[in-house]
C-alpha cells in the first residue's frame, strides 16, 4: 500500500462530527496524529515486500505450461504354464532308476480310473513310512504308517500314493512301486518309486 492509498482510505471514512468529537475527547490531537503516521509508515515499509510478492506471482502465472510425461506402456501379461508336474519334487524321496527303466508314454500306459481306490492313495508317497514286514501263507505283507499315524498292510499289487503307485516288490528294507504320472504332453509315463524302512 502506498501513502496515497492510505490517505484515500481515510478520506472514505465518513466520520460524523459527534464520533470525531468523542475520539478527540479520548485522544489528544498528537496521539491521533501518531497513530495515522504509524499506520502510513508501516504500510509504506511493506510496500517493497508486496511488490516482490506481486512480481513473483506474475512470473508464476506467465510461465509456460509444463509437459506431463506420457504414462508408461503397459506390459502384456503372459501366463506361466507350470510344466514340471511330472518331475520329482525337491523334498520327495529320490528315485531309484535301477528298479525299472523309465518308459515314455504310449497308448498302453494309462492309469485304471475305473478301479476302486485304496486307503493309502489319498496320501503323498513322502508321508508314508514302512514300519516292517510279515509273511503269511507265502505272501509277504508290508506294514505302512500313513500321515495320520494309522497302520496299513500292503502286498504286491496294492496301490498307494497319489500317483497310482502299484506295489511291485517288497523286501525287508523297502517297498518298490511303479507310479503312473502325466508326462506333460497329454500322455502318461511309468516312474519307479521306493519307500524304505525306517526300522
Amino acid at each position: 500500500m502506498s501513502v496515497i492509498t492510505v490517505v484515500s482510505w481515510l478520506c472514505k471514512l465518513r466520520l460524523e462530527h459527534i464520533v470525531l468529537g468523542q475520539m478527540m475527547n479520548k485522544f489528544s490531537r498528537s496521539s491521533l496524529l501518531f497513530i495515522v503516521l504509524f499506520s502510513v509508515v508501516g504500510c509504506s515499509g511493506n510496500n517493497e515486500a508486496l511488490i516482490a510478492i506481486q512480481n513473483y506471482t506474475n512470473q508464476v502465472v506467465n510461465r509456460p505450461p509444463g509437459r506431463i510425461p506420457p504414462p508408461p506402456e503397459m506390459i502384456s501379461y503372459e501366463a506361466f504354464t507350470y510344466s514340471a508336474a511330472s518331475l520329482r519334487g525337491p523334498f520327495a524321496i529320490p528315485l531309484d532308476v535301477s528298479l525299472a527303466t523309465l518308459r515314455e508314454q504310449s497308448n498302453d500306459i494309462q492309469p485304471d480310473l475305473n478301479r476302486s481306490t485304496e486307503a493309502l492313495e489319498v496320501f503323498a508317497i513322502g508321508t508314508l513310512q514302512m514300519r516292517g514286514i510279515m509273511s503269511r501263507n507265502n505272501t509277504i505283507w508290508a506294514l505302512v504308517q500313513d500321515g495320520n499315524n494309522d497302520l496299513h498292510y500292503v502286498t504286491e499289487g496294492s496301490y498307494m500314493g497319489r500317483n497310482h503307485g502299484r506295489v511291485v516288490t517288497i523286501s525287508e528294507a523297502q517297498i518298490n512301486l511303479i507310479e503312473i504320472v502325466p508326462n506333460g504332453a497329454g500322455g502318461w509315463l511309468e516312474r519307479p518309486q521306493t519307500i524304505t524302512s525306517n526300522e
